[in-house]
């Protein structure tokens, strides 16, 4: 009991030297016998938070899915996943009957516009001569602009089913019906995900292909609640093991369930060649203000309950400076202080500059 009340007694006098920022007088010899060894600060490090652990995506502008147009089977697939493609390839042949018979659909409402375009010209020439009526007239042309609806109507199924602009006038220009219909990819990039097989029969809308653009790739990022004050968006954010870099969009708000942290997004722009979308990785963000931060070994920190101190070399002695951890390491710790950048602190011997402020002897 006597020894728990000494060492809070210790403890409450520490935490008044270090925030006074009283020093330590001990001379060269003390030095040497207690093995007390100085280091200058190791330089300035931006502030950041490092160790975020993290997951590579594709940014949802740059993934699509290439899906079947009409009831169909599949008659031959040309990539694979991994693939490159380009905007236009044909990445797999489908055999559909509803393609035909959509095709008939547009030669018939072709043949109706065009017989109705020749009533409307014939029509408005015998009213202007007086012969028939202007009602008779209206009614023509009202049939003429209900057919050119109509062929307007089958073009555009047939450009969603996946025929060019150019099959599309060759066909109905007189050109045979045929049931094949390819598939093409919408944009340059790679097949992530493939989900057809020849000899398949699938429904209309089943997904065949996922296709996406890997540059720039996106990075969810899990950050602890307490640190996220410090991140704002448009901070640089690196992978430091894949040399890729990028800046962060946007800040979540809403705590996962699981481990209490708030979701981050960020765009990777530099290095994307060394990632691939679903790899998890660590990354660190740039921290808002100005305070720089110093990497030190974990002999030069001093733990006394909530506090954690480092021992500046003075010209008398050693001054005891509160510092704050960011990120602790097995060999080294990441702290933030208000030290200037040219001060030696104490790398060894700190616990027995610890235990002579305590007042409980200078040994180790």
């Amino acid at each position: 009991m006597k020894v728990s009340h000494l060492t809070g007694l210790c403890l409450l006098a520490l935490s008044t030297l270090a925030s006074a920022g009283d020093e330590l007088t001990l001379s060269a010899k003390q030095i040497a016998t207690l093995g007390i060894r100085s280091a200058a600060l190791p330089a300035k490090q931006a502030g950041e938070v490092s160790g975020l652990p993290a997951q590579v995506i594709v940014p949802g502008g740059q993934l699509f899915v290439v899906s079947t147009p009409l009831p169909a089977m599949i008659e031959q697939t040309l990539v694979g996943v991994g693939d490159s493609v380009k905007k236009g390839q044909v990445l797999a042949n489908l055999q559909s009957p509803a393609l035909a018979e959509a095709q008939r659909g547009l030669l018939q409402a072709s043949t109706q516009a065009q017989l109705a375009r020749e009533n409307l010209t014939r029509d408005e020439q015998l009213w202007k001569e007086g012969i028939i009526s202007e009602s008779r007239y209206r009614t023509t042309r009202g049939q003429q602009i209900e057919t050119a609806a109509a062929l307007a109507e089958r073009r555009q199924m047939l450009r969603v089913s996946g025929m060019s602009e150019a099959a599309i006038n060759k066909l109905q220009s007189g050109k045979a019906l045929g049931s094949l219909l390819a598939v093409t990819s919408p944009i340059d990039g790679v097949i992530l995900e493939k989900s057809a097989a020849a000899g398949q029969r699938l429904d209309a809308a089943v997904p065949l292909f996922k296709v996406g653009q890997l540059h720039p790739l996106g990075l969810e990022i899990q950050a602890p609640l307490g640190q996220t004050p410090r991140l704002q968006p448009g901070a640089r954010v690196t992978i430091p093991k894949f040399g890729a870099s990028g800046k962060l969009t946007a800040v979540g708000h809403n705590l996962s369930g699981g481990n209490q942290t708030i979701l981050l997004r960020a765009q990777i722009d530099q290095g994307t060649e060394n990632l691939r979308p679903g790899q998890f990785v660590e990354a660190s963000v740039a921290v808002a203000g100005d305070q720089a931060q110093w990497n030190l070994p974990n002999s030069a920190l001093a733990r006394v309950g909530n506090k954690t101190l480092v021992f500046v070399a003075t010209e008398q002695g050693f001054r005891p400076t509160n510092v704050s951890v960011v990120n602790e390491g097995a060999q080294s710790t990441m702290v933030s202080a208000t030290l200037k950048g040219d001060e030696k602190i104490v790398v060894q011997g700190t616990s027995s500059l610890k235990a002579k402020m305590m007042g409980i002897g200078g040994g180790e």
